[in-house]
This record gives structure tokens, sequence and C-alpha cells, in this order.
């Protein structure tokens, strides 16, 4: 093919990067758009280590509940992650469907139509369970949202 005729596309999916620290360290956020899919990657220097997958669509039951407004932090109760990838353990696991789950409830507050399914890549250096690098996660992720 003549190179003089090749055009460059730009990626057909929409995309969004942010940069911010969690728990000091440096961490990139992306996010993919796809037709059926949310790709959200959290990393640090470059790892991804954990893929979590959690629908966001909700059986009609719950339709009910995610039409009133809900400014809380907690999880919606419908969402159910599910690792896809990687572990390192039951209570890094815990912690990474946690974030998921987390992330997956400030989409779908943001958005109760939404009912594409969230694939999360965590690379975070250190998983813990502390407040302040929960809210680091969500303030970033907030950014790409």
């Amino acid at each position: 093919m003549d190179a003089s005729r090749v055009v460059e596309e730009p990626f057909p999916a929409q995309s969004k990067v942010a940069t911010g620290p969690i728990d000091g360290v440096p961490t990139e956020a992306s996010v993919l758009y796809f037709s059926d899919k949310i790709l959200l990657t959290l990393s640090q220097e470059g790892r991804l280590s954990q893929w979590i997958q959690v629908p966001l669509s909700a059986p009609s039951s719950a339709t009910v509940d995610m039409a009133l407004a809900n400014p809380s932090l907690l999880p919606m109760s419908h969402l159910t992650p599910k690792t896809l990838l990687g572990g390192g353990g039951e209570e890094r696991e815990s912690l990474a469907q946690l974030y998921a789950v987390q992330i997956a409830s400030h989409i779908a507050r943001r958005n109760s139509d939404e009912q594409r399914t969230l694939v999360v890549g965590l690379g975070l250096k250190t998983l813990r369970p502390d407040r302040e690098a929960f809210f680091d996660v969500l303030e970033l992720i907030q950014k790409v949202f």
C-alpha cells in the first residue's frame, strides 16, 4: 500500500488520561469508553497487576434505589465485582474489589442509565486499607470521569 494514502485516524474509542498522587506515589488514570465496556486503569510505575469487572446493569428492583438521590460514599448494593486476573492474596483482592465497586458506584450515580460493564485494571504499588489512599483514588478517578 502506498504510504501517501495512509490516513492517520484517532483511535475510535473516547479516552481520557489524568495523573495524580495515590498514597504519595505518582499515578496515571486512564479511561477508554467502548460500546460494551468502560476500561479504567490506575497505574503506578507502569504496572497493572489486578483486573476486576463490575457490571453496571441492575436488576429491576435495584433500579428504584438507583433513581433516588444518594450522595453516600457507600457502594451501591447491586454491584458485584469479579476478579478476572491477579489477586495477591485474599486481603489485597478484597480491597481491590472494594475500590472497583466504589468506582462503579461513582459512575452509576453520575449516570443511572449506564449499562456497560466496568473493567478496572489496578497497578498500585501498595494497596492499603487507609482513608487517605482511598480518597486519593476517588479524587483521581473524578478527573477522568
